[in-house]
C-alpha cells in the first residue's frame, strides 16, 4: 500500500465485487446443468411458502429432476427476514450439510440464502460474530462458502449481485444485516419470465427499491473521502462510497426506471417493461454493491422494524409488513432535499433523468427540484401519503431516530452529515408526501 498522508486517514481506493450474471428468457432450465457442470450431490433449494407454488420453483424443480440433481427444499422463508428466521435456516443448512444452494425468490429469500450458506460453512461462529458492527462484531469472512445460485423473481433488491443479506434483529426492533463480499452469489440467473408473475404493488414497491438504490448510490459520499483508509483489503467495507464504475450503473439503472417502471406497473403484460426493470434491478445492484446506499435506507430500517399494523396490498403475508421498497422511497423527497447542498449537479441531473425540465434551473435549487419530482413521481402511481398512511405520528420520530442510528454502515455515506436534530426533521417532512 502507498504510504501516503490522506487526509484525516480518507480511502484511496475502490473495487467491483459482483457475481456473475446470466440473463435470458428462459434461462432458468440451465440451472440443472450448473449444479451438474459444479459436481454438485445435496443441493439445498430455498424459497417461501407462496412462491413454492408458482412458476418460478416449478421451473427449477423441473430443470434439477432432468439432470438428476439430488435437493432439499426449505420453504420456510420468511417475508422481510428476522434474526430468528435467519436461525431457523442456518439450522436447516447445517443439518443438510449441502455442497451447493440455490435461491428463489426476492430478496428476503436471496439474503436468507447467504446467510444460511455462510453460517453452515463457519459452524463454530456466534450468530452475531458477522452482524453489522455496532450491533454485531462485524468480523470478516475467511472460511470458504459454498456455491450459491441466485434466482430473482422480483425486480428490486440486485441482491443477485450483492454481498450483503438484511435482517430484522427483533429485540433492537431494528433492521441491520451481514455484509461481506464473500457471500455474494456464484450466479446470478436473471430470466425475466418470473417477473410475468408479479402483482402490481410488488412491482411498484420492488421498483421503489431500485429508484433508491440507484439515487443513493450516485449521491453518495465519494469513495476517497470515506474514512477510515483499512489498514488491510479485507477490512474494505462492501459499501466504499461513490466511485467512477458503480456512477455508470447506477445512471443507467435510473434511466431504465424514469422509462419503464410506469409501464411494468399499470400493465402486467407488458413483457419489455417488465424485462428490463429486471435488468434495472441487477445494474443498481452493482452500482450499491459497491458504493453502498445512505440515508433513505439507513431511516428505511426502523420504518421496516417498528411497523404496527400495516399490511400493504398484493402481500399475502400474515404478519404486519411494510414492504421495503416502500419503507425507503417514503423519505426520498426529503432526504434528496437535505443532501442535495453536496453534490448539488448530480442531484439535479437526477431529476432531469426523472423527467424534470431544469433548463432554467439554478444549481441551489436542486435539492427541492430532486423532491417535488419524486414527489410527482410518486403521486402518479398511488404511493401512500407518506409515514401517517402507513401507521406512524409525530409521536414516533423518537423511536424512528433511535432506530436509525445504529445504520452507520449506510448513514456514515450520506453526502451531509446528520444530527439526531437532523433525522428528527427528516422523518417529520416525510409524515405527508402530497
Amino acid at each position: 500500500v502507498p504510504e501516503r498522508p490522506t487526509l484525516g486517514n480518507t480511502d484511496y481506493a475502490f473495487e467491483m465485487a459482483i457475481s456473475n450474471i446470466r440473463y435470458g428468457e428462459g434461462v432458468t432450465k440451465e440451472i440443472g446443468m450448473d449444479l451438474q457442470n459444479l459436481g454438485a450431490r445435496r443441493v439445498c433449494v430455498m424459497t417461501d411458502k407462496n412462491l413454492s407454488k408458482l412458476p418460478p420453483v416449478n421451473a427449477v424443480l423441473n430443470s434439477l429432476a432432468k439432470y438428476g440433481i439430488n435437493f432439499q427444499m426449505y420453504d420456510n422463508v420468511r417475508v422481510e427476514p428476522t434474526d430468528q428466521s435467519f436461525l431457523d435456516a442456518i439450522q436447516f443448512a447445517k443439518k443438510g450439510e449441502f455442497d451447493a444452494y440455490v435461491a428463489v425468490g426476492g430478496g428476503s429469500v436471496m439474503d436468507t440464502c447467504k446467510a444460511a450458506n455462510l453460517y453452515a460453512a463457519s459452524p463454530s461462529s456466534e450468530f452475531l460474530d458477522y452482524v453489522n458492527a455496532p450491533i454485531g462484531k462485524g468480523k470478516p469472512v475467511t472460511v470458504p462458502l459454498k456455491p450459491l445460485i441466485a434466482v430473482p423473481t422480483t425486480s428490486g433488491t440486485g441482491s443477485e449481485t450483492t454481498g450483503v443479506a438484511i435482517f430484522d434483529f427483533k429485540e433492537l426492533k431494528v433492521k441491520t444485516g451481514i455484509a461481506s463480499r464473500a457471500i455474494k452469489p456464484t450466479l446470478g440467473i436473471i430470466d425475466p419470465l418470473h417477473t410475468l408473475s408479479m402483482p402490481e404493488r410488488i412491482v411498484a414497491n420492488s421498483g421503489f427499491d431500485v429508484l433508491c438504490h440507484a439515487l443513493e448510490s450516485y449521491t453518495a459520499l465519494p469513495y476517497n473521502e470515506r474514512s477510515p483508509c483499512p489498514s488491510n483489503p479485507i477490512s474494505r467495507p462492501a459499501y466504499q462510497g461513490s466511485n467512477p464504475v458503480s456512477d455508470v450503473w447506477a445512471l443507467h439503472a435510473l434511466r431504465i426506471v424514469a422509462k419503464y417502471l410506469k409501464r411494468a406497473i399499470r400493465n402486467p403484460e407488458d413483457r419489455e417493461a417488465r424485462a428490463n426493470m429486471h435488468l434495472a434491478s441487477a445494474f443498481a445492484g452493482i452500482g450499491f454493491g459497491n458504493a453502498g446506499v445512505h440515508l433513505c435506507h439507513g431511516m428505511s430500517y426502523p420504518i421496516s422494524g417498528l411497523v404496527k399494523t400495516y399490511k400493504p396490498k398484493d402481500y399475502n403475508v400474515d404478519h404486519s409488513l411494510v414492504p421495503h421498497g416502500l419503507s425507503v422511497v417514503l423519505t426520498s423527497p426529503a432526504v434528496f432535499a437535505f443532501t442535495a447542498q453536496i453534490h448539488p449537479e448530480r442531484h439535479l441531473e437526477a431529476a432531469e433523468i426523472l423527467g424534470a425540465d431544469i433548463r432554467t434551473a439554478r444549481i441551489k435549487d436542486a435539492g427541492l427540484i430532486l423532491a417535488d419530482t419524486l414527489r410527482k413521481f410518486l403521486f402518479d402511481l398511488n404511493v401512500d401519503d407518506g409515514l401517517a398512511a402507513i401507521g406512524y405520528s409525530k409521536a414516533d420520530i423518537p423511536a424512528l431516530v433511535k432506530g436509525t442510528l445504529p445504520q452507520e454502515r449506510v448513514t456514515k455515506l450520506s453526502p451531509r452529515p446528520q444530527t439526531e436534530e437532523d433525522l428528527s426533521a427528516l422523518f417529520e417532512a416525510s409524515m405527508k408526501l402530497y
